[in-house]
Order: structure tokens, then sequence, then C-alpha cells
């Protein structure tokens, strides 16, 4: 086991900090060679193939995010397959999916735009029982990892292709969320190659001349198909959430609430129709 550690360590020496080379080689070494995580803190003597460890470790070299290198990542007490089709889902966005399924009356029916690796939905979806459960997004490839997702976690969310930008409301809604691309272009130069490098650019940024595009189509979408007294949930850009209060409030929503994230940051906007 020291040996496989030291393997490692040699790969991946300089590019990460100590706490997170921990947790990477926790996660490869079960991954990989078949270990229990008693085993691993323990470590006891192991003799295993470590040709996809090789592997893995030749990808993390060259800094593709953990999660993709080994194909799933936990969410909200669930596991999603994820790849470089869809985003990473962060803890952040699990503070989203707590506030909406915290709301949730005993039954009703929720869209989840742009959703990707289909977290938000597939998650509430397994919390809301009796809801009915809508996923968007405009990408093929992400609908094709959500629908994955979908079986692998046992729920029942109906995934469709669709452009926010130009949708129609099919039927009516309780409750729209949404964790939309939020990143302005300029922001990219604070941002870490691993995100830029790997994660896909369609779900994350959005111009600078028109930062909160998609929110505005989403607000406007909610005034014809939200039943009266329903609720949009969105995560947002932390610079940009005056503006956000302001255009709700603007397009003809009530009671707009900000949460902040685990770090401090107005990372969450709720409003009701």
């Amino acid at each position: 086991m020291k040996e496989i550690l030291q393997r490692i360590d040699d790969a991946l020496d300089g590019r990460y900090a100590a706490a997170e080379l921990e947790t990477i080689k926790k996660a490869l070494c079960l991954e990989y060679l078949g270990i229990s995580a008693v085993s691993f803190y323990t470590k006891e003597k192991l003799s295993a193939d470590t040709d996809k460890l090789d592997k893995a470790l030749a990808r993390l070299a060259k800094g593709e995010p953990l999660q993709y290198v080994i194909g799933l990542t936990p969410f909200c007490g669930l596991t999603f397959r994820v790849d470089g089709r869809v985003l990473i889902p962060r803890p952040e966005t699990a503070e989203l999916v707590d506030w909406v399924a915290g709301d949730a009356a005993p039954n009703g029916s929720l869209l989840d735009v742009g959703t990707g690796s289909g977290c938000i939905a597939i998650s509430l979806a397994h919390r809301l029982a009796g809801w009915k459960v809508q996923g968007w997004d405009i990408s093929e490839g992400a609908l094709e990892v959500a629908r994955e997702n979908n079986t692998l976690n046992g729920t029942e969310v109906e995934f469709r292709k669709a452009d926010i930008l130009k949708a129609e409301p099919d039927c009516r809604l309780d409750v729209i969320v949404s964790n939309p691309p939020y990143v302005m272009e300029s922001e990219k130069a604070q941002m870490e190659d691993t995100v830029l490098d790997y994660e896909p650019h369609l779900a994350l940024f959005v111009s600078d001349s028109d930062p909160l595009l998609f929110y505005k189509a989403i607000a406007e979408f909610g005034h014809r198909a939200l039943n009266t007294g329903g609720r949009l949930y969105f995560e947002i850009n932390p610079l940009l959430v005056e503006e956000m209060k302001d255009m709700l409030m603007g397009a003809g929503y009530r009671d707009v609430q900000v949460r902040n994230d685990i770090f401090g940051k107005p990372r969450m906007i709720k409003a009701i129709l």
C-alpha cells in the first residue's frame, strides 16, 4: 500500500495541496484498487493491477478534475455520473436544493431549467414524493448524462431538449428552479484552469453585455407557466445580486429573498409570482 501511495505522490507532485491530495489518494484507491475505506486508512498490504490507476494519474497530472476521471460524484446523498458534457455539481447547488425541498408542499409540479447532469431535478424528485419533475437542457449530451443518472438513482424525472430563450410552456408549474450560465466572460481570468480547460463553457459563461439573459427569459417564461403563488429559485452570480433583485421585482415578482451560501456569498434567490 505504501508503494502505491508513493506512486500517486510522484505522479501528482506539486499539483495539489496536501489536503486535496489526500482526498484524491483515497478516491483513487477505493475506485481503482477495490479496497475499503478501512483498508485505506490502516494502510493494509495490497496487491492489485494498477493499470487503471496509472491511466487515472496521467489524466489528473494534466489537471483534469477528479470527478471526471472517476466518472462519479456524490451530491445530496445520491451518486451522479459526470463527464465533460456536464458541470460538476457544487455544494452551493446542494444548498439551493435544500431550500426548494424545504419550502415544498406535499404535491406539485417542478421544472429544472438547464438541468445538466440532472443533479437538481433528480435530487428533488428523490425527496419530493408525489411531485412531477421535469428537466430541460439545450445540450443533447447533457441530457444523455441526466437520463443515465435518472436510471442510476431510480427516479422518474422527464428530461427534454428545450431552449428556454424560445420555449413555450405546455403545462402549469408550481416551481421553476435553475442554475443557468451566470459567469461573465470577464471573470475567466480569475478562474482555475481545471474549470476552464475541462468543464463545458456552454453551461458556465454568459456575455458581459447581457449577464441576466437566462434569468430574464426564465422570469418571463414563469409568467406564462407558473400557477398563482408559484415560485422561482435561482443560483446566481454574487456580483449581480442587486441587479437580480431589481429584475425580478420589475418583472412582477414579489417577496424576493436572497440567501448566502456556505462561503458567505449571496448565491441563491427566490421570488413568488
